[in-house]
């Protein structure tokens, strides 16, 4: 059964996915950070690429979040995105 929660969250998901906004980078971070610690946890992976510093970047915000549990992740996302897109 689909929580109350998880429809917020794909709600969400569905609404920073499809905004025309630009966003600052450090926003981006923390919603990637937020989602990949509520679909996630704490499993990290660092994907060594071309772009090495993104991916530094990206992984040091999600793990700056270990320890926080999926439901206070996905609550986080959805405050941030509810709060800077209106």
């Amino acid at each position: 059964m689909v929580s109350n929660l998880d429809i917020q969250f794909n709600e969400a998901i569905q609404k920073a996915s499809s905004t025309k906004q630009k966003l600052a980078p450090d926003v981006l971070l923390r919603l990637y950070a937020y989602y990949k610690q509520a679909t996630r946890g704490d499993n990290f992976s660092f994907n060594m690429s071309e772009d090495d510093l993104k991916n530094a970047f990206k992984f040091n915000a999600w793990a700056q979040l270990k320890g926080m549990n999926e439901e206070e992740a996905k609550k986080n996302y959805i405050e941030l995105v509810n709060s800077i897109l209106k």
